[in-house]
């Protein structure tokens, strides 16, 4: 799955939720709405976020150096897994410590209009953050469902921009019942509620994220589909077949493909260094991501584990 794209959506995420956050916190002090102040603290969070995961690009595109022969793409891993634990514990950790506090303060709302308008002002800006999101993921998804992509994408900051901005609306929704509910019923749990399914949300969010974005930061392989197109790319000319391969994302554009392909004993030293060459050639056509190439040449023997015995290629 292709790793490219994700720079507008993070862009347009950033200046959402810059806006949004300020708005909130206004609300929150005209209102007094826990269910404001977790959403508030949520967008902030959500802004330093975006600045992660922009930070993480940047970085990534360090040249390679002596102690990091393989370069820095891994930076955007990195951040990214940043970015999940910052959303669970500066959001979902505090909305439910907020939502705690005021069941047990019952503190009444104050001009609950101006939260609700806030709050529909936000759905709105919010809801363009996501439509970029997912108009840059569409492009990159292929026949994938949702979950799928946000499963096996090798890019770390679309899923993350996608969970954020899913839970954002979803928050946004649960704070606009809370203040709703309360502002009806003259009953202030019902904010305390919303700010608690809040803090849940972005519990959940955060998990996943942090699953997801660790599984690449400690070194993911290709998935099948790909490593089968590795595989029928090295396999022609004096290559019979693939007795082992291994693969590496060492970060969301750059793979590391190490395979030991079989050639026959009778060839000379200058035929199968020129079938290296062109196996790997065929490959870089296949899969221009296979930045990092290394293969071995062995006998072709009978007894040894074809391929797909000798590695599993299944994704996480």
């Amino acid at each position: 799955m292709s790793a490219s794209g994700g720079g507008k959506a993070i862009i347009a995420a950033l200046a959402a939720n810059a806006g949004i956050a300020v708005a909130k916190f206004v609300g929150f002090v005209i209102t007094g709405s826990s269910s404001m102040l977790a959403e508030s603290v949520h967008s902030v969070a959500d802004t330093g976020n975006q600045g992660l995961l922009l930070l993480g690009r940047k970085r990534a595109k360090r040249a390679a150096t002596p102690e990091h022969p393989f370069g820095f793409g891994r930076d955007r891993f990195f951040y990214s897994f940043v970015v999940a634990l910052l959303l669970f514990s500066l959001g979902s950790v505090f909305a439910i410590y907020e939502g705690i506090h005021k069941l047990s303060s019952h503190e009444e709302l104050t001009s609950p209009i101006v939260a609700v308008v806030i709050l529909v002002v936000a759905i709105v800006l919010e809801g363009f953050s996501f439509r970029t999101a997912v108009h840059e993921s569409r492009e990159l998804k292929g026949d994938a469902t949702w979950w799928g992509f946000i499963r096996q994408s090798v890019n770390p900051e679309l899923p993350v921009v996608l969970l954020e901005d899913t839970g954002a609306l979803v928050g946004l929704v649960l704070a606009l019942g809370g203040v709703g509910l309360s502002t009806l019923t003259g009953e202030p749990v019902w904010d305390a509620v919303g700010t608690i399914c809040i803090g849940v949300l972005l519990g959940v969010i955060a998990v996943i994220l942090i699953v997801e974005t660790k599984s690449l930061l400690i070194g993911e392989g290709a998935g099948a589909p790909l490593v089968r197109t590795i595989t029928d790319a090295l396999v022609g000319g004096p290559v019979e077949r693939v007795i082992h391969l291994r693969t590496q994302y060492l970060g969301p554009e750059e793979l590391l493909v190490a395979a030991k392909i079989a050639v026959s004993a009778s060839l000379s030293t200058e035929v199968v260094a020129e079938a290296i060459d062109n196996a790997e050639a065929r490959l870089r056509a296949a899969v221009p991501e296979a930045r990092l190439v290394y293969l071995e040449p062995d006998l072709d023997r009978s007894d040894a584990p074809p391929v797909d015995e000798a590695l599993d290629p299944s994704p996480r």
